[in-house]
């Protein structure tokens, strides 16, 4: 799925003349476990300062998109997923407390060059029929909804648990090539692991969508809540239903390789305020 553009023009140079005075209070590495690891590049997260915890909440926005916001060691931080389209320079949040003006954080998104893969699928796979481009479009307008979700429940944990045991491949963002042809960039983690392993949630959350995706294959999305949002893609098998409350572990499927798939494994992708960014900011580092 398509990331959206850079922002506005005007936005861009209100954005450079207040980050280079805030960037110091704003984005920082996470100061403690309640937090994923903090990497502001495309693609990445920016952990942003936003103050003292002894009010409630605020309210922090990306552009338009609303940014999921955690207390941690008595402050508030907005964990800020950032677009694999952003450019690298200053970006600007929006937040907004209850009886306050509102008021603008820098913090700045550093340059990330990605690798490009190429990969040899069947050719129904890239060049579609008129009948499969239709069911295509049809699905990405469903699965636009289905992203959207916003719950106010925060998460339970921003650290996750593996999905599977298997090799993580470090394939996200990177700029992939099918039988010769340029596509968008992969937005997930692809984790190697046989035919029929348990897939499980990684966290608890909600169901929120689950079927058989033409590129995708069978197809599971959790919102753990805050737009933060989980997807499995190429199942085998689903094992749960939109709407069921899962726990961490619940298994939500089997590793399979339906959809577009060079074989079984499990894409893992993770979503925060609407921007893909990499599962691995949300795992532990992969056993030796």
């Amino acid at each position: 799925m398509s990331e959206r553009r850079a922002t506005a023009t005007p936005r861009r140079r209100f954005a450079a003349c207040v980050a280079m005075a805030l960037v110091a209070c704003g984005a920082r590495a996470a100061p403690a476990a309640g937090l994923p690891a903090a990497r502001p590049v495309p693609g990445g997260i920016a952990i942003v300062d936003l103050g003292p915890a002894g009010t409630p909440a605020p309210a922090a926005y990306r552009d338009a998109e609303r940014v999921l916001v955690r207390e941690d060691a008595g402050r508030w931080y907005a964990v800020v997923g950032i677009p694999l389209a952003a450019p690298p320079g200053p970006e600007v949040l929006s937040v907004r407390a209850a009886g306050a003006p509102a008021r603008s954080i820098g913090f700045a998104v550093e340059p990330k060059e990605y690798a490009t893969q190429s990969l040899k699928v069947e050719a129904r796979h890239v060049d579609l029929s008129p009948q499969d481009l239709a069911r295509y479009q049809k699905e990405r307008t469903r699965l636009e909804r289905v992203l959207a979700t916003w719950s106010e429940a925060p998460p339970a944990t921003l650290a996750f648990a593996p999905p599977v045991a298997g090799t993580r491949s470090s394939s996200f963002g990177s700029r992939r090539v099918f039988n010769g042809q340029a596509r968008s960039p992969h937005t997930g983690m692809d984790i190697a692991a046989g035919a029929g392993q348990p897939v499980v949630a990684p966290a608890a959350g909600r169901v929120v969508d689950t079927g058989a995706y033409f590129f995708n294959g069978n197809t599971v999305i959790v919102d753990h809540g805050e737009g933060l949002l989980t997807l499995y893609c190429h199942l085998s098998r689903i094992d749960v239903q939109a709407g069921q409350t899962v726990e961490a572990g619940t298994r939500l499927g089997l590793v399979g390789a339906t959809g577009r798939a060079t074989g079984p494994h499990l894409h893992f992708g993770v979503m925060l305020n609407r921007a893909w960014v990499d599962p691995e900011l949300f795992l532990p580092p992969p056993l030796p």
